[in-house]
């Protein structure tokens, strides 16, 4: 592995920045997926890639970045992913090229004369211009593998850890005269709030361990039965009413006679 490997290895490690969260904004308002790779904390889908499709809220969850790998949406945190090295933002400015005179002459070497004029001749005992005294050469330098640091080996070395799932989330809920229960997985709404009878939800109390809840819960369907028994009895009367004011009136035999 090359030095330019270890420092792209060491980015993606990071996660995305702030820039990169930026640049993926901006590319799903163009219309575009952008693609990621899985950094070391994504567990066993370490160095593979995939597109994010969709952002949810980051405060309702750590994993709020969408992305399809393969078949499958997922959601993922930040220091999941990490941009491409030809898909990150630029940073800085490029060098600027710097013109060259073409009135400027080159630098000559040590001991060759100005253009025009004739070499030198060599005194006796001398020996030929361009030949003086050079350094030794040095030896080459090993590998640049072999100056890695030994990070680098650790990290390569190091198993790739499984990605604990998401937090599920079942909610029972009361409002408006009725119950209701709902599932979420993270940031991703497993099942939307449906209708349950009361009877039902008292159940689903009674597993709990919490007196407190419990109580609480019989509380509300004792006030929602009062309030039922109230309305039947107001029907009732209503009803009462009707038929006495029906009673009064005749029949088709009372009109004939």
């Amino acid at each position: 592995m090359g030095e330019e490997t270890t420092m792209v290895a060491g980015r993606a490690a990071r996660g995305l920045s702030e820039a990169d969260l930026d640049y993926v904004r901006r590319s799903l308002a163009g219309g575009r997926r952008p693609k990621v790779v899985f950094t070391a904390a994504a567990g066993q889908l370490a160095g593979q890639t995939g597109q994010v499709v969709e952002l949810a809220d980051p405060a309702a969850s750590d994993e709020w970045l969408m992305v399809r790998f393969g078949r499958d949406t997922l959601p993922f945190s930040p220091a999941d992913l990490a941009l491409p090295a030809k898909a990150r933002p630029p940073r800085g400015r490029a060098a600027r090229a710097v013109p060259v005179d073409a009135a400027t002459p080159a630098p000559q070497p040590p001991g060759q004369p100005p253009p025009g004029q004739p070499p030198p001749q060599p005194r006796p005992g001398q020996p030929p211009p361009g030949r003086a005294d050079r350094p030794a050469p040095q030896p080459a330098p090993a590998h640049p593998a072999d100056s890695l640091p030994a990070a680098g080996a650790k990290l390569a070395r190091r198993p790739a850890r499984a990605k604990p799932p998401s937090a599920l989330a079942v909610t029972l809920s009361y409002g408006d005269g009725r119950w209701t229960v709902g599932a979420q997985q993270g940031g991703r709404v497993l099942a939307k709030p449906s209708a349950v009878r009361a009877t039902d939800a008292l159940r689903m109390v009674a597993l709990l361990d919490a007196p407190a809840v419990q109580q609480l819960v019989a509380q509300i369907v004792a006030a929602a039965r009062a309030d039922a028994e109230r309305d039947a009895e107001r029907l009732r009367a209503e009803l009462a009413e009707v038929e006495a004011r029906l009673a009064e009136l005749p029949d088709d035999d009372d009109l004939r006679r």
